[in-house]
This record gives structure tokens, C-alpha cells and sequence, in this order.
């Protein structure tokens, strides 16, 4: 194995992560029936409350489903929640103030619940205390928000957001990589986890302003290879700002890909936004 680009452990993590594109309809079929066996044998209990899961693998109860916070208003770009009650529902085709006057990268942003409790609970267990089986239950709700409006026109390819090298040692795993490989069971779409890769250490984005964020990512991603896919998903766990994406989507709209979507478990709300309004569905329209 070469050393360039990382070194190593770099060219380590590219093959562990490489797409398993093998025989996926086999596998599809397996992973069900052993996803049913699984159901038969061990009861599935929920993830937040301990109760009694949902047939035949799903670790939440529809209780605690039900306590999730949909991102049900909002900017029909960049899944920014915004302010508004049941009578706006009706307008789906409102964009917050930032997109009007900088339009993201991206085409499209898919974030359907509102980072807030119990969610952040699952999200915070992945990606900070190495609770990697968090990441199939996340894939697995995620998937059944998003199912129905993909079916006539799904991305050809996922692409999860790189990790930052010194972050990878520290965690030995990429949390959106294991998102996007539940994602991949479930929605029958290939993941591609060496088409685009971090060229530079970061920062942390978290506690940074937005300002901060759009130059402590800029240029830092670079093209590994040019897929064939011209429909992509970037993946990721959260979005806040959306500054890492839309650098990515900088760089992979420069190499060719037309369109661009970013799916995200979900969003952070500004402080001070009301955002309750959990009894409408998920906004989803594309914008023109």
C-alpha cells in the first residue's frame, strides 16, 4: 500500500470503507431474512425508553417515535427550520433569508427531524461514545422518513462526508460512514466512501460561528476519483450551519456531478425559533 495522500493508515481506512457492491440483491435478500430470524429470537427493545421495540428489528417504540421532533417547516433548499405555524403549512416553496441571498451549493437538503431531545441522544451515542449499533437504527428511521419521496428519482450514488484524519484515530470510525452504510441496506443505494477526502486537518465545527465555519472547511476537501453518478447524496449525521456540505458540494459540482443532494439524520434550529410543529409532514419539494 502507498503512502501518499495520508499515509498508511489513510489508504487503510479507503480500503476498509470501500463500497461492498457484490451481489446486492443477494445480500438485500439475506439481510431481510436475517433481520426476520433476528425478531423471532430476540424481542427488539427500544433504544431510548427500554420498552418493547417494533417487528422485526426496529429498536424504538412508537412512542418514542412519536416524541422525535420532525423538521416539518422549512427552507425548501437547505432544511434551515423556520418560523411558522399549521397555516403556513400549506407553502412549501419558502426559502430562509441566507439562500435567497447565497444560494447553497447543493440542490436539495433532506433533514427530517429537528436536532433536539431524544434524537440527539442516539446521535451524540454514535458519534461520540462509540455506540456504532446507533447507526442502524438511525439508517433504519431515516430510511422510513425518506423512502416515499426518492422512489421515483433516487441518487445513483451515497457519499458520506469525510472524517478528519486526527478524528478518525481518535474515534477509529467515520460516524457518517456508518450512517451511510445502514442507508445503503436499506435503500438498495451504493456507498462510495473514497470519491471525495478531507486534504487538511480542521477544527472543530461545533462552537464556531458561521463565518468561522465557512473558513476554517474552505478548500479543504479534494476529489479522489470522478464517479460515473451524476445524482449524488452527501451524508452526514447533523447539519448546523451547513458549511461542510456546501464545500463539498463545491468540489463535487466541479467535477461533473449535476445534482447534488445532502441528507443529514438532522437540523440544528437556530436559538429562539419556535419550530413546533410536529403534527405536519415532512417538507420535501425541490426546488427549481
Amino acid at each position: 500500500m502507498g503512502r501518499e495522500g495520508g499515509g498508511l493508515l489513510q489508504t487503510r481506512a479507503q480500503y476498509l470503507d470501500r463500497p461492498r457492491c457484490c451481489q446486492p440483491q443477494m445480500r438485500k435478500l439475506v439481510d431481510a431474512w436475517l433481520s426476520r430470524a433476528q425478531g423471532v429470537l430476540w424481542e427488539p427493545r427500544c433504544a431510548l425508553c427500554g420498552g418493547l421495540g417494533q417487528f422485526p428489528s426496529f429498536d424504538l417504540c412508537p412512542g418514542c417515535v412519536g416524541d422525535l421532533r420532525r423538521n416539518s417547516f422549512a427552507c425548501v433548499s437547505c432544511a434551515e427550520p423556520l418560523s411558522g405555524g399549521v397555516a403556513d403549512a400549506a407553502n412549501h416553496r419558502l426559502r430562509c433569508g441566507l439562500c435567497l441571498r447565497r444560494p447553497p451549493r447543493f440542490d436539495l437538503a433532506r433533514c427530517p427531524f429537528l436536532y433536539d431531545y431524544p434524537l440527539d441522544h442516539l446521535i451524540r451515542g454514535l458519534k461520540y461514545q462509540g455506540r456504532t449499533s446507533h447507526s442502524r437504527l438511525l439508517g433504519q428511521l431515516f430510511a422510513r422518513e425518506i423512502r416515499e419521496h426518492i422512489a421515483s428519482a433516487p441518487p445513483q450514488l451515497l457519499i458520506p462526508v469525510p472524517l478528519a484524519q486526527r478524528r478518525f484515530r481518535r474515534r477509529g470510525y467515520n460516524q457518517a460512514i456508518e450512517l451511510g452504510r445502514s442507508l445503503e441496506r436499506e435503500l438498495a443505494i451504493p456507498l462510495c466512501a473514497d470519491v471525495i477526502a478531507r486534504t487538511r486537518d480542521t477544527k472543530e465545527q461545533a462552537g464556531l460561528a458561521r463565518a468561522a465555519r465557512r473558513r476554517n472547511i474552505k478548500n479543504a476537501f479534494a476529489m479522489l476519483r470522478i464517479p460515473a453518478a451524476t445524482h449524488v447524496a452527501i451524508v452526514d449525521d447533523v447539519i448546523t450551519t451547513g458549511s461542510t456540505v456546501n464545500e463539498m458540494a463545491r468540489v463535487l459540482k466541479r467535477a461533473g456531478i449535476a445534482r447534488i443532494e445532502v441528507w443529514a439524520m438532522a437540523r440544528a434550529a437556530q436559538a429562539g425559533l419556535n419550530t413546533n410543529s410536529s403534527a405536519m409532514p415532512m417538507n420535501t419539494a425541490m426546488p427549481k
